[in-house]
């Protein structure tokens, strides 16, 4: 592979902000894998946001790009996979697997997609220190009448049109706005993008806690939320803290600390079966090569309240943000009733917009 802009190459990052900013270049920002393709001739690699290639688990992106991007470039996008009308993360998820036999299926029975929204280089020049009116002209060009599973991704200068796509695009799956300097460059692994996101709050039972890497302090807390027949379900982690407020959490926790697992909501987390039922902390993945996750019972009667984008199917899509603590709150009253669901939008008017 010969390119202008060789891999490996990290992608822009984005900061986040409480509000759309004025006097940028604004596109919708994707829920998928953060992915830059280069494609010389005959070869393709797909260099993830850590630089890993992805390649290997998405074959139809692969075969894609031999047929429908320029024959010669980099381009910077996002990998995405849709069920119906809507993007779904979980089935991304499912690709990275090990055998190439299950990624072969799900390559043919959930393909993925390449939404494109940069270009870093097109036949024998980079575009790298151009600024981004010019890259995103030339991507259009080179992806005119581009078709499914190459997709442009929509922009807009109008931040009135950026608000309204922040509103309506959260109903299709997609988790907030991306906000870009017209003039920048491009400029690997630095945050020179801002990225707005969706944020609401929950109030959830905190049911045990792991410990954190370092040691005997707290490192996250499991949440729960209840289900219609009354389960307690395990819906994601609130992690972010200083190392003091974790030492801290550790005396604060020690009064709902239980020795005996047996009349603990999730005291089935070790079988594998319980799992195909309930969502469950712990348990052998393939993620963790094996590893047993281990977490720490606490008495399902503490409730805090928790900051949140929004969620994937029955759990908090990223790891939420701690807010305080509800003594006014009954454990009882903390069911998925409360979250905020958003009026559904079919994603193929999100790239048709």
């Amino acid at each position: 592979m010969r390119l202008p802009v060789m891999p490996p190459v990290k992608p822009m990052l984005a900061k986040t902000a409480a509000r759309i900013p004025p006097g940028m270049h604004y596109e919708a920002k994707w829920d998928g894998f953060r992915a830059i393709v280069f494609r010389d001739g005959d070869e393709v690699l797909i260099g993830s946001r850590n630089t890993k290639p992805l390649d290997r688990y998405f074959p139809d992106v692969v075969d894609a790009a031999l047929r429908l991007l320029p024959e010669r470039c980099v381009v910077d996008g996002e990998l995405v996979i849709a069920t119906g009308d809507h993007l779904d993360f979980d089935r991304l998820q499912d690709r990275i697997h090990p055998a190439e036999s299950r990624v072969r299926h799900l390559a043919a029975t959930t393909p993925a997609s390449f939404v494109a929204f940069d270009l870093l280089a097109l036949g024998d020049e980079s575009y790298m220190e151009r600024p981004l009116t010019e890259r995103r002209a030339a991507l259009e060009r080179a992806l005119a009448d581009t078709p499914a599973p190459v997709h442009l991704a929509p922009a807009t200068t109008d931040p009135e049109v950026a608000a309204g796509w922040f509103e309506r695009f959260e109903g299709a799956g997609l988790d907030g706005i991306v906000a870009k300097d017209p003039a920048g460059r491009y400029r690997p692994d630095e945050r020179t993008m801002v990225k707005v996101k969706h944020e609401r709050t929950a109030d959830c039972v905190v049911a045990g806690f792991r410990e954190h890497k370092s040691g005997p302090i707290v490192g996250s807390l499991l949440l729960g939320l209840y289900d219609d027949n009354g389960r307690l379900q395990n819906v994601g982690v609130s992690s972010s803290f200083t190392m003091a407020r974790r030492a801290e959490l550790v005396d604060e926790l020690a009064a709902y600390r239980i020795e005996d697992l047996a009349e603990h909501p999730w005291a089935r987390w070790a079988e594998a079966e319980a799992h195909e039922t309930d969502r469950l902390p712990g348990a052998v993945s393939r993620w963790t090569g094996g590893r047993t996750l281990d977490w720490v019972p606490l008495r399902p009667e503490l409730v805090c309240e928790v900051a949140y984008d929004h969620t994937q199917g029955d759990r908090f899509r990223h790891t939420t943000r701690f807010r305080r603590w509800r003594p006014d709150k009954d454990a009882a009253d903390c069911t998925y009733a409360q979250l905020a669901e958003p009026a559904r939008y079919d994603l193929a008017d999100v790239l048709n917009a």
